[in-house]
């Protein structure tokens, strides 16, 4: 297997990315189009493709083919798109700007935008059950579903969500900050991660490893975007800073300070690292992502 240099891999990863979820979304032409637009406005054409670029490159590193892992790398960014619609909603955050353009329910309109997200969640779990791109195992399948949902309910997105929310205008200990971020972005960085292992079937040992890994970079992941919400700019982010400040949510910096936070993300992503060790020279594409996604300005 040749190797690339790593922006090379990640534009390759990411291009792939765009065009598979492209191919599983409906066709705006297809009734009822305006909800099928605006699922398409919502997920094409922006983004970093975080969550299907971490499967890719855990399945590069356990030597599994890409296109083993399109339907598991749409479903869950089928999942990542419809929280964003949600989230973006009056009811919860707010937001006018997504990626750079107005939010799903700023070019739509709400009642859209909340049946667009509804849709998208189904569609993940129906890409899962019957994409021809998945494992044709049906154990491997049902394992996918059961990572997926677990890592979208209470216990991880959709609970994360729900923590942010109560939290707003409350003082929170640096504890109950990291629970939140656990669940509301950790989660679903996991799930990534967890289903191409579970498309591998890796050794026991490198399965622990690799959840360690994501549980690390997940947490590094949502304290950089805490302190890009501080300090990044919003031509390069693609959204408005100083969000979290104004709705006096107490995100990681805001609980310990930027300097403690900035200190934190880097023993995250060493942590992270360093449990790649078992796979040797095959996580360097792991390893890498991490820092991509760790040390990125947007």
């Amino acid at each position: 297997m040749i190797e690339l240099p790593f922006a090379e891999q990640l534009a390759q990863w990411q291009s792939r990315a765009e065009s598979e979820l492209a191919r599983r979304l409906p066709p705006e032409s297809q009734l009822p189009q305006r909800l099928h637009a605006a699922m398409r406005y919502a997920v094409l054409g922006g983004g970093k493709r975080v969550r299907p670029v971490l499967s890719y490159a855990t399945g590069l590193a356990l030597n599994l083919e890409a296109s083993s892992l399109d339907g598991a790398a749409c479903a869950i960014e089928f999942i990542h798109a419809y929280s964003l619609i949600h989230d973006d909603l009056p009811a919860m955050d707010d937001d006018d700007l997504r990626r750079g353009k107005p939010t799903c329910h700023k070019a739509f309109d709400e009642a859209t935008a909340i049946l667009a997200g509804d849709a998208l969640q189904v569609l993940a779990f129906e890409v899962l059950a019957d994409d021809a791109m998945v494992s044709a195992d049906a154990n491997t399948r049902l394992q996918l579903i059961q990572i997926l949902a677990a890592a979208s309910g209470t216990q991880g997105m959709a609970g994360g969500q729900a923590l942010d929310l109560a939290a707003a205008g409350r003082a929170l200990t640096l504890d109950e900050v990291v629970q939140m971020h656990a669940w509301k972005t950790g989660a679903l960085i996991r799930a990534s991660v967890m289903m191409a292992a579970a498309c591998a079937k890796p050794t026991p040992a490198v399965l622990q490893a690799l959840d360690k890994f994501a549980d690390a970079i997940g947490l590094a992941f949502q304290i950089q975007d805490d302190l890009l919400d501080i300090e990044g700019d919003p031509r390069v982010t693609g959204k408005a800073v100083g969000a979290d400040q104004a709705r006096a949510k107490p995100t990681y910096p805001a609980v310990s300070g930027i300097d403690a936070a900035r200190a934190r993300v880097q023993a995250l992503h060493a942590q992270a690292v360093s449990q790649l060790q078992i796979l040797g020279e095959a996580a360097q594409p792991l390893r890498e992502v991490s820092e991509w996604l760790v040390f990125r300005r947007q």
